[in-house]
């Protein structure tokens, strides 16, 4: 199927901001550029007959098998600043889960490596993380 339009075509992603007691979060590490190597929340694009919420529980699960039910999952926002994504114009939609605990993870897909890391430290060193993520993590645990 072939989409046009007369307005600019740009990609949609979800992202997924899960975050366990300690304020302990989960990221993988980005297999594949950009920014390979680096730190990001669990996310990936959406399917175009997808539910927005549906695509960050899928991402979630292939990138560390943490599965989350959609209904656990809670809208933050929408990320969209130009730029963000040197591949091209993405829009990410961001879901927040908490969890009681650190659920076993591991890295799959298109992540190298999956675990728990502390926010705070993170935040205090953004470089660390991929695309705008920094911003995204500060805005989830922001109260």
């Amino acid at each position: 199927m072939v989409y046009t339009s007369p307005y600019p075509i740009f990609s949609v992603t979800t992202d997924a901001v899960v975050v366990a007691p300690g304020r302990r979060v989960l990221l993988v590490e980005r297999a594949r550029p950009p920014y390979a190597g680096r730190l990001a929340l669990p996310g990936g694009f959406v399917d175009l007959e997808e539910d927005l919420v549906e695509a960050a529980a899928r991402e979630l699960l292939e990138e560390t098998g943490v599965r989350i039910e959609p209904s656990h999952l809670r809208q933050l926002g929408a990320y969209g600043r130009p730029g963000r994504d040197p591949r091209g114009r993405t829009v990410s939609v961001v879901f927040v889960a908490q969890v009681p605990e650190e659920l076993p993870a591991v890295g799959a897909d298109d992540a190298a490596h999956a675990g728990w890391y502390d926010a705070d430290a993170l935040l205090g060193a953004p470089d660390r993380l991929a695309f705008d993520h920094a911003e995204i993590l500060r805005d989830a645990l922001s109260p």
